[in-house]
């Protein structure tokens, strides 16, 4: 459904959108920006990325996931409304884990080693590019200085991860089976995601007042959808075309390409 957008500061006589036009509205932004489009991601699900080259992205992709649960706990600091802090603070128990189970961390490190990469090597993230690291402190500035609303819109990215999930898991399933053990990320954000951007979404539209402040949670989507789509980019040009790490950046070592060799 097409929707007229309007300047942040110029909404207050536009009429607000409606329920299913302001999700209409985010999910247009998903169509249009989010990272399933990107070439990276392309060239994953087509099986043409390397072993070394699926290092360097799970290595990278590290550092961001490290940060989600200091996101949420800044979120978390800065809500009012107690009820909005016991729904939210199980974001932060899904990545960190707890005594009953693992979390999203742990989960994703195993996916790291499957790709052959060393657990400390990872969690040190000594490697990670600069831009990785760059873009996922600016996700942690988003969340530190913008409106509480925006700051809960920009998590809804959330709305179109599963369908991107459920691709990535059948594709890497399919051209990549040394990974399968490394899996049970995926696997837990098939139930964990849609949860949470249910509850994001209503937060979204109880409190957005005007149509400018539906505007302005739209931009948010754009501007985490935007950080994605960078860190990508980074990957990309350092590790794909024209494959140029910066100095003391991962770089793909002999072993993972002499493995490759034996695969083809």
């Amino acid at each position: 459904m097409a929707t007229r957008t309007v300047a942040a500061g110029n909404g207050a006589n536009v009429p607000k959108l409606t329920f299913e036009e302001l999700r209409a509205a985010l999910r247009q932004v998903g169509q249009e920006r989010y990272h399933h489009k990107h070439p990276f991601h392309l060239l994953m699900h087509e099986g043409k990325l390397s072993r070394g080259q699926l290092q360097a992205w799970a290595l990278n992709r590290y550092y961001y996931q490290s940060i989600i649960p200091m996101k949420d706990a800044i979120i978390l600091s800065r809500a009012t409304d107690p009820s909005f802090r016991r729904v939210w603070r199980k974001r932060i128990v899904d990545h960190d884990g707890d005594e009953h189970r693992e979390g999203g961390i742990l989960r994703w490190i195993k996916l790291a080693e499957a790709t052959g990469l060393d657990r400390e090597r990872v969690m040190g993230a000594r490697e990670v590019l600069p831009a990785t690291r760059f873009i996922g402190n600016e996700y942690l500035n988003l969340v530190r200085t913008r409106p509480f609303l925006e700051c809960v819109a920009s998590s809804l990215t959330e709305l179109f991860s599963r369908d991107l999930i459920t691709l990535r898991m059948e594709k890497l399933r399919q051209h990549y089976p040394w990974l399968a053990s490394g899996l049970d990320y995926f696997e837990a954000r098939l139930t964990e995601a849609p949860e949470d951007a249910a509850f994001a979404l209503q937060y979204v539209v109880d409190h957005a007042a005007t149509r400018a402040e539906q505007e302005s949670a739209i931009q948010a989507l754009r501007d985490k959808c935007d950080i994605l789509w960078a860190q990508l980019d980074a990957i990309y040009f350092a590790y794909v075309e024209p494959g140029w790490p910066p100095p003391g950046a991962f770089r793909i070592e002999a072993d993972a390409k002499q493995v490759e060799k034996k695969r083809g």
